[in-house]
């Protein structure tokens, strides 16, 4: 992971944990699938329909970053 990576990750969590309060990092991992791609993953929240805003709202933020800088991250919550 590079510096500019750890950046947008910091970006995404500041802008998940506005709507997202509760959510906590756990910890970033490259992909099994693709080294290219990270897996940001963080705390889910308790209820269903938050847990299924909260990947949408994120994918909104790391769709922006994946065209403006090419760094494919998904926020992925345990």
């Amino acid at each position: 992971m590079n510096f500019k990576q750890e950046q947008l990750i910091e970006e995404v969590l500041n802008y998940v944990t506005e709507k997202f309060p509760e959510v906590k990092l756990l910890n970033v991992t490259e992909s099994p699938e693709d080294p290219e791609s990270l897996w940001i993953r963080v705390t889910s929240p308790e209820d269903e329909d938050r847990r299924s805003e909260l990947i949408s709202y994120s994918c909104s933020k790391t769709m922006d970053i994946l065209e403006h800088y090419g760094y494919h991250m998904l926020v992925m919550p345990l």
